[in-house]
């Protein structure tokens, strides 16, 4: 067994995996020429660049910045390069408020519920057991900004698998489709971002499978507690307070890194916005929100006409301006507050780094965009007659 998961560790798994999706080091037998379709990317494994600072240029032995690879099959490339997108920002920014405008109330409180607490037990569990991501070479790595972090569990793994599967959950019994459609398509989903994470070179096998096994235990000691939990962020009157106040602490109380990684920046973004969220869901319950269509799709997905289709669309559209003006404005705000406070540019990147910073403009930005997408939006769609 320890021989296995040390097998599961390493990263030539993921170096073979690479290989048979075609994704080869420039230069690599079996990779052609370096010229022949050739990319850049500045890569060298997280712990190596929390230990020294990268060198520019060529590769220089463990450390390195332009590793040159070929990909000689692009439909893997593309394919995996979409999937591991769907465990982004874009994907949470976007999914999340489409099922509260277009699905089902109970269902979007449901996943952003799970979501909060899946991604911060996934972020907080990285930094704590500091793990380092799969070594290039023999990995060829596609991304940067996340080498940074350090890999077990993959938080892609866990989001994946928490979004897809309480989604599917969730609408189970409210909506008339197959069950096996359903399972289907949570497991696909949340197959291709996992493999889209070896792919990319960011995890091992194991940073993989624990993120998803980590993410299926949540579930299922969350599930028997869905009512209860939502039924309290409904209608207690402690809620707002416990929604702002919780968050805030868990983020100034992060595990402190020798290093700055961009993991406390990040629980911060999905913290603040479940909490923003929250705020939203238990305001529209005082107010007796209405749930949008879920009274139409109730009888099943296939009585969808192009009326009502466009009417999906045109609510999603005006809702994710509004969402990205409010995070533009917010973070401009925030920003602006807090250099005037601690008497640094906006721009000043190494600034916005520090606790004290980044946490309060990330926090504010996005309980700002939280509660737009959950009580602006809603409003301007009424007014608009797209309800």
């Amino acid at each position: 067994m320890v021989r296995l998961l040390r097998t599961l560790q390493s990263s030539q798994p993921v170096a073979r995996f690479q290989r048979c999706c075609g994704l080869f080091p420039a230069g690599e037998e079996g990779g052609g020429d370096p010229a022949d379709g050739a990319r850049g990317v500045c890569n060298g494994a997280g712990a190596q660049r929390r230990a020294a600072a990268p060198a520019r240029g060529s590769r220089s032995g463990a450390q390195g910045c332009t590793q040159k690879y070929v990909v000689k099959n692009y439909f893997y490339y593309y394919l995996f390069k979409f999937s591991a997108a769907l465990g982004e920002e874009i994907f949470y920014i976007t999914f999340l408020p489409f099922t509260y405008w277009n699905i089902d109330h109970s269902v979007s409180r449901r996943m952003v519920i799970v979501w909060s607490i899946v991604m911060y037990i996934g972020q907080v569990s990285k930094d704590i057991l500091k793990w380092p991501r799969p070594v290039s070479p023999p990995v060829v790595k596609l991304e940067m900004r996340t080498d940074a972090e350090y890999g077990m569990p993959s938080t892609h793994a866990m989001a994946a698998t928490a979004i897809s599967f309480s989604f599917f959950i969730a609408t189970l019994n409210q909506y008339k489709y197959p069950f096996e459609l359903g399972l289907i398509a949570a497991f696909v989903f949340s197959t291709l971002v996992c493999l889209s994470r070896l792919y990319t070179g960011m995890h091992t096998v194991l940073d993989v499978i624990g993120g998803a096994l980590i993410s299926a235990v949540l579930l299922v000691l969350l599930y028997p507690a869905w009512d209860v939990i939502d039924h309290l962020l409904l209608t207690s009157p402690f809620c707002p307070l416990l929604s702002i106040v919780v968050p805030l602490v868990l983020c100034y109380n992060y595990p402190k890194l020798d290093n700055y990684s961009p993991t406390r920046g990040d629980t911060t973004t999905i913290l603040g916005a479940g909490a923003g969220a929250t705020v939203g869901f238990w305001l529209n319950n005082q107010f007796a929100a209405p749930a949008y269509t879920s009274e139409n799709f109730q009888l099943g997905f296939h009585l969808i006409t192009t009326k009502i289709a466009v009417v999906m669309l045109a609510r999603f559209f005006v809702g994710i301006v509004i969402i990205l003006l409010t995070r533009q404005l917010m973070k401009s705000v925030a920003l602006g507050m807090l250099g005037y406070r601690y008497k640094f540019p906006t721009g000043d990147l190494e600034a916005q780094r520090r606790l004290e910073v980044e946490v309060p403009y990330k926090f504010i930005t996005y309980s700002s965009v939280g509660f737009s997408a959950t009580v602006v939006v809603p409003v301007l769609h009424k007014l608009l007659g797209l309800m």
